[in-house]
Order: structure tokens, then sequence, then C-alpha cells
């Protein structure tokens, strides 16, 4: 089984969303490399708010992956 086109873009959309809230927020003047790791830390704590703190999606809906 492998992802579907639209589950992929909206993976990339989260992704590069967060890297550049990231980069947004950060209160210096050091731009933030990509960092696929710390990417995946924010998004995960961000994913919780979504779905058990707002309940408003699943797991999938959020960040598509393969079960």
């Amino acid at each position: 089984m492998e992802l579907t086109n639209r589950q992929i873009v909206r993976q990339d959309f989260v992704d590069n969303s967060i890297f550049e809230l990231i980069n947004n927020i950060n209160p210096t003047n050091h731009e933030i490399d990509w960092n696929i790791e710390l990417i995946s830390e924010v998004r995960e704590q961000i994913q919780l708010i979504f779905i058990k703190k707002l309940a408003i999606c699943d797991e999938q809906t959020f960040y598509p992956f393969i079960e």
C-alpha cells in the first residue's frame, strides 16, 4: 500500500508549514535549517491539539500515514 498523491501533498503541506512556523517565530536572525526530526517533534504536539484537545480530526486526516 502506498500513500495517494493527495496524502503526500497533505504531508508536504504540514511539514512545510511547520518549518515556516519555526523560522517565523525564531527570535534570532539565525535561519533554522530543515530538520525533519525537529519538524516531526513539533508536528506531534500540534497533532495532539487537533486530535485530543479540539477533537476535530483523526490522525490520518491531520497527517496521513500507512498503517
